[in-house]
């Protein structure tokens, strides 16, 4: 389906054509990251629409969905911010039922949304599959961190600079800005550019 063209759509276009010239075939995920409240989902929802624009099956999904039980998040003591950058979120579910299947292509099956945070429940999995070129785009906060950085094949962090208490731990522990990741500055939507070198 064709696009409204409005800058920001111009914008995403721009950065799609990049994107698929240096990943144009096989499984890729796109791995999006910023400060809580930056408009990482979406902006994974208007990349994705324009990556699908382009002709490519697009698949999404969000940290959000890959959270920890508070149970679960309650063995590693009490509820701070440390806590919630350090165990909030369940990586291995992540990579086992997602990352790893989605990786391998062809019919294998792989999962996008494990867990509901809002009623802090699981979800019954949805298997899905898709052809052997196909995309991911994963939202979320600390996607980029270092432990993480090898899934990725494309990162695309939004500028701006960490409030909440666990931004600002997992900022001052390795800036996304400072990475190989592609930085955006959307803090005004409906005009998103490229943001400024940051000393990379």
């Amino acid at each position: 389906m064709q696009l409204v063209t409005t800058p920001r759509v111009t914008f995403l276009r721009e950065l799609a054509d990049a994107i698929l010239r240096q990943y144009g075939r096989g499984r890729m995920i796109v791995a999006i990251d910023g400060p809580l409240r930056s408009g990482k989902t979406a902006f994974g929802d208007d990349l994705a629409a324009v990556l699908r624009e382009r002709g490519h099956r697009v698949f999404r999904a969000s940290m959000e969905d890959f959270h920890r039980s508070r149970e679960a998040q309650d063995a590693f003591g009490d509820d701070t911010p440390e806590r919630y950058f350090r165990y909030g979120f369940d990586e291995s579910a992540l990579r086992r039922v997602l990352v790893e299947p989605f990786r391998m292509g062809g019919s294998t099956a792989f999962v996008t949304a494990v867990f509901d945070p809002a009623r802090d429940a699981w979800v019954q999995p949805k298997w899905l599959t898709g052809p052997a070129d196909a995309i991911l785009v994963l939202d979320g906060r600390f996607v980029l961190r270092p432990r993480l950085a090898e899934l990725w094949d494309v990162p695309i962090v939004l500028d701006g600079d960490p409030v909440d208490p666990a931004d600002v731990l997992a900022y001052a522990e390795a800036d996304p800005r400072h990475g190989d990741a592609v930085v955006v500055d959307d803090r005004d939507p409906e005009h998103p550019r490229l943001a400024a070198d940051r000393g990379r």
